[in-house]
């Protein structure tokens, strides 16, 4: 791999990392597993006078579950550390799924989800569910630690809301209410080890055959990914049948602002935007029924 040269830090604490960010300045970058950063640089789109790694930091690996509150994933855990979490896969199943669905086996024991979403690119596999089911990043820089909702996190293609010194030290799920379903759903066009066309993730939460709530993410479907919110109101306080979900669908390929490049036209993915938050909606239901 021809890479251009740079200093490489390895720090022992989050407050370590944070102030050789700011140090720095504009041309350090941090790296966790560095699928996605090594390749930048290597097809010469990111030019770092520093990389400052993130693995020497203990505890930033840990994933931790507490039924009252949630799941905390630590920023260097591993994609297949997450998807084969015994907890994760009972408690937490599409998280484990999308974490299973992203890229190859290769990629999935170097990356992480972190890392996956630091990328923000519109199509990240991980980003539709965590939308969903209403996940918060915990960011920590030298003026201490703040926790911003996912959904302000994307502010656009490439784009993060992280200040400068501030790094992405965990993501954090809360528990689902009772009586919840999630679902996540993607199709690629040219098979698995390729970049999502396009991914929904969806959680319903029901009362009966009544949906209470209903939160519908799209991927690679528009500038970030992105909530389908007016799906979401037709779905909230319906009877939640096969042609409400059918419903819920169609807005959502309305809703979504596709663009046409090498993995799939604009009209395909409305398409499928469709067809995916149908299936989404039923598998989550599904899961809701059985608690």
């Amino acid at each position: 791999m021809n890479i251009s040269g740079f200093e490489y830090f390895s720090p022992r604490s989050v407050e370590e990392a944070s102030q050789l960010l700011l140090e720095k300045g504009k041309g350090a970058f941090v790296m966790a597993g560095g699928t996605d950063l090594l390749i930048k640089i290597r097809r010469k789109l990111l030019k770092p006078a520093v990389i400052i790694g993130l693995k020497g930091i203990p505890g930033l690996d840990k994933i931790s579950f507490n039924r009252k509150q949630g799941l905390t994933i630590g920023a260097t855990a591993l994609l297949s550390d997450v998807a084969h979490h015994p907890k994760i896969l009972r408690h937490f199943p599409a998280i484990a799924y999308a974490a299973k669905s992203t890229a190859n086996t290769q990629i999935r024991n170097m990356g992480t989800v972190a890392g996956n979403l630091c990328n923000a690119a519109p199509s990240a596999d991980n980003a539709p569910t965590l939308l969903a089911m209403g996940a918060e990043v915990i960011l920590a820089g030298t003026q201490g630690e703040r926790r911003l909702p996912l959904d302000q996190f994307f502010i656009g293609p490439g784009q993060t809301a992280i200040e400068p010194g501030e790094i992405l030290t965990a993501i954090f799920v809360p528990t689902p209410p009772p009586h919840s379903g999630v679902s996540y759903q993607w199709i690629s066009a040219r098979g698995k080890v390729d970049i999502s066309a396009v991914g929904v993730g969806v959680m319903v939460t029901m009362k009966g055959k009544v949906c209470s709530s209903a939160k519908i993410a799209l991927g690679a479907v528009a500038p970030t990914p992105m909530r389908a919110r007016k799906a979401e109101k037709i779905l909230s306080g319906k009877v939640l049948s096969s042609r409400m979900i059918e419903k819920a669908a169609l807005e959502a390929s309305r809703e979504a602002k596709p663009i046409s490049d090498v993995r799939a036209s604009a009209e395909y993915r409305k398409q499928m935007v469709a067809v995916l938050t149908g299936r989404a909606l039923s598998e989550a239901r599904q899961r809701a029924a059985k608690g």
